[in-house]
């Protein structure tokens, strides 16, 4: 990313004398349906795929290509999800951190320190920093945001075949107009989640 030095934040932990550093970041808090995914990466010192952001601000062939070359250049790479039962029991933000714990855990080797998108780490298991917006700061917590969202987006993919009357394939469970009108249609799904969808059928009755 032009402008802004990605690994700045990973040499301030390398200073406090920390080697192992991941970054995690999740995809997918928004929807009505489905999954929310998270991904860690630990990347080699210094390594800068090229066209590296935020994955929001990355066009999905370019995505699909980041996801390809994160994989194997990085020293470890995990993906983890939390599926909408646990989040209607727990509520989203736990949901998201629960995912990025599992993801930080699945990586072998083990991180040392772990830098979160956001600005809460509340259950993160390892030593941690939250940085808001970390996605566009942090080249680690970049590539997670490429890992997870890819992820999801072929998971939400899988489940437009599984479910075709939701058009998920379109939407990726993200509240547009569209899903509203087939969630009137239809009525939920078995992967929409309970908890976001009480305000919308409580207007649809009002």
């Amino acid at each position: 990313m032009t402008g802004v030095d990605l690994w700045r934040v990973e040499r301030e932990c390398r200073a406090d004398g920390f080697r192992l550093i991941c970054g995690a970041d999740e995809a997918g808090a928004g929807p009505l349906a489905g999954d929310v995914y998270a991904a860690a990466v630990i990347l080699p010192d210094g390594f800068m795929p090229d066209g590296l952001n935020d994955s929001k601000q990355v066009s999905p062939k370019n995505r699909e290509r980041l996801f390809q070359v994160i994989q194997e250049k990085s020293v470890a790479w995990a993906v983890a999800s939390v599926d909408p039962a646990v989040i209607d029991e727990i509520n989203i933000l736990a949901a998201r951190l629960l995912a990025m714990d599992r993801a930080i855990r699945a990586l072998i080797p083990a991180p040392d320190f772990a830098l979160i998108d956001g600005n809460c780490g509340k259950g993160i298991s390892c030593r941690h920093r939250t940085i808001v917006k970390g996605d566009s700061i942090s080249a680690n917590i970049a590539a997670a945001s490429i890992l997870a969202k890819v992820s999801r987006d072929r998971y939400m993919e899988e489940m437009a075949r599984r479910y075709p009357q939701y058009e998920f394939e379109r939407h990726k469970g993200y509240p547009t107009k569209r899903h509203y009108e087939l969630l009137r249609q239809y009525g939920p799904s078995p992967i929409h989640r309970k908890s976001f969808l009480k305000k919308f059928y409580a207007e649809e009755s009002g």
